[in-house]
């Protein structure tokens, strides 16, 4: 193994059609110990949080931030403390907000957030799916406290998936039909209406008009659950008034101004945020539960329950690729995920 390993990072927040936005980097290789997995990387994907961690920095580093979640990798390496895995598996895994990121050579990542990667898919199939997937199973199952066996009861209830064409819809879609619910996605392109039907919603509404409209128009006055993926804040009005009585609403994204949570207490709403990082960031007693979902979801892409939402491949893990899949993702209209492979 080299003593410097290549990555991807950043100094300072730039525009991403500065050169220096994300720049080719040489690190110190790692060393596996305690828990940690040494991988070496064959393809990640980008998500939409390395847009908003690039943007958001407001102060300048000596070090550069590597950033990076999704990735898919062999094991080269394990620390003394691993159970769970040994050099040469293939595993797939979201990684952690508060260490260093997937937009390397190589990197570290504590296993009880790794998953051997499904059989039936390519790396960039896989590497496409961890983080989406965990934040839509925990948003689902655990803060909305759906239960995914239950389809007899799942059946009489409803969902409206506010951004179903998204990275996170495309899963939370899929899985809210596997469980067995009737499924409202929104969407507002052709295309992007056409997506989330292939991806398990039932019916489809157009988030660019009133959706209280759009659900009611096709003849549901509320549903019980709703899970909003994309502006909180312009949407909340809606959500207040759809969701049924004793419903529960949950939402991964950040607000422009406070909600009024006062107008859910006559309905006796729950409202739960959902952020996929919390269990390894403050390192929670159901951090191994990240290790399950991630199990369990590779068992329903091999069975095919589950389909890949890849939608584009790059190729080359260097700057360049990367700043121009920002650039890509910044702009607004992807649909599905973006992954790049080492080679």
């Amino acid at each position: 193994m080299s003593e410097k390993i290549h990555a991807i990072g950043f100094y300072k927040s730039l525009p991403i059609s500065d050169p220096h936005s994300l720049e080719d980097v040489q690190l110190p290789a790692p060393a596996a110990t305690g828990h940690d997995l040494l991988v070496k990387i064959s393809a990640i994907s980008v998500n939409p949080v390395d847009i908003a961690t690039r943007k958001g920095a407001t102060d300048q580093t000596d070090q550069p931030r590597i950033l990076g979640f999704d990735a898919v990798g062999t094991v080269l390496q394990v620390g003394k403390a691993v159970t769970l895995f040994q050099p040469g598996d293939k595993v797939y895994y979201a990684g952690s907000y508060s260490r260093s990121g997937s937009y390397s050579e190589l990197q570290l990542v504590d296993e009880r957030i790794v998953a051997l990667a499904p059989h039936k898919l390519t790396d960039p199939e896989a590497a496409a799916m961890p983080l989406t997937t965990l934040t839509a199973w925990e948003a689902l199952f655990e803060q909305l406290g759906i239960d995914p066996d239950d389809n007899t009861n799942n059946s009489q209830k409803s969902i409206l998936i506010i951004n179903g064409a998204g990275g996170v819809g495309s899963v939370a879609t899929q899985l809210a039909h596997w469980a067995g619910l009737h499924v409202y996605a929104s969407a507002s392109r052709n295309e992007s209406k056409k997506w989330v039907l292939e991806h398990g919603a039932d019916e489809v509404v157009d988030h660019h008009h009133d959706l209280v409209d759009e659900v009611r128009g096709l003849g549901k006055q509320n549903v019980d659950y709703i899970l909003e993926l994309n502006n909180l804040t312009g949407h909340w009005d809606e959500m207040v008034e759809l969701i049924a009585p004793n419903g529960k609403m949950c939402s991964i994204t950040s607000t422009q101004k406070p909600v009024d949570l006062t107008v859910l207490k006559r309905k006796r709403v729950t409202f739960a945020w959902e952020w996929m990082f919390t269990k390894s960031f403050y390192q929670t007693d159901d951090i191994l539960s990240q290790h399950e979902i991630l199990a369990k979801a590779a068992a329903l892409f091999d069975a095919g329950i589950l389909q890949t939402t890849l939608q584009q491949t790059l190729h080359g893990i260097t700057a360049a690729t990367l700043r121009k899949a920002h650039a890509q993702i910044e702009a607004g209209h992807t649909i599905g995920k973006i992954v790049i492979t080492k080679n």
